[in-house]
């Protein structure tokens, strides 16, 4: 189980404090309009914690506006939480108020271990965070691409894939021309 703490909330310590030392679930918390020195606060409050409270925190990158624009969604932001904090909480993620669903691919390439979106069902609503979250079947769409780029993410076993095996002998310079 988890919940997920929104960017507004992130330095209420009295609720933090409940999650903390109550709730023995994962506390997923985003840090948009949040500084780096505050970010810092967060995930030592979580540090001082008893037992093993800082492995059920999840620190997502975020970026609080509705919707974001591309330029500001600042997703090498990931890469600075990851090199700070990978080792001091259980995982880094990305929380995404952009349009479409590029930039969630985007930040699961950057090594975001959850992605998390707004979703509705008519983003034509009223409501501060309506236009820039995802209909279901924009949903459907970022879960098919997140598992393609999941199952893409790899090594290749060997320098040529059986795949490959017959085009390259169809037309590596040097192969279909050998004798």
């Amino acid at each position: 189980s988890l919940i997920k703490v929104g960017s507004p909330s992130n330095m209420h310590w009295e609720m933090q404090r409940v999650l903390r030392d109550e709730y023995m679930g994962e506390v997923h918390i985003s840090t948009g309009m949040t500084t780096k020195a505050e970010i810092e606060q967060i995930v030592r409050f979580w540090e001082e914690g008893k037992g093993d409270a800082k492995n059920r925190v999840v620190l997502y990158n975020c970026t609080s506006g509705y919707p974001v624009p591309f330029e500001d969604v600042c997703l090498l932001d990931i890469r600075l939480l990851q090199a700070k904090y990978q080792h001091r909480v259980k995982a880094i993620g990305f929380s995404g108020h952009h349009l479409g669903i590029a930039i969630d691919l985007a930040a699961y390439a950057l090594g975001a271990e959850w992605n998390e979106r707004h979703f509705t069902k008519d983003r034509t609503w009223k409501g501060t965070d309506h236009a820039a979250s995802l209909e279901p079947a924009g949903l459907a769409k970022l879960c098919r691409d997140l598992q393609a780029a999941h199952t893409a993410m790899r090594y290749k076993p060997t320098d040529v894939l059986d795949l490959e095996k017959e085009q390259r002998a169809k037309l590596k310079w040097g192969q279909y021309n050998k004798d």
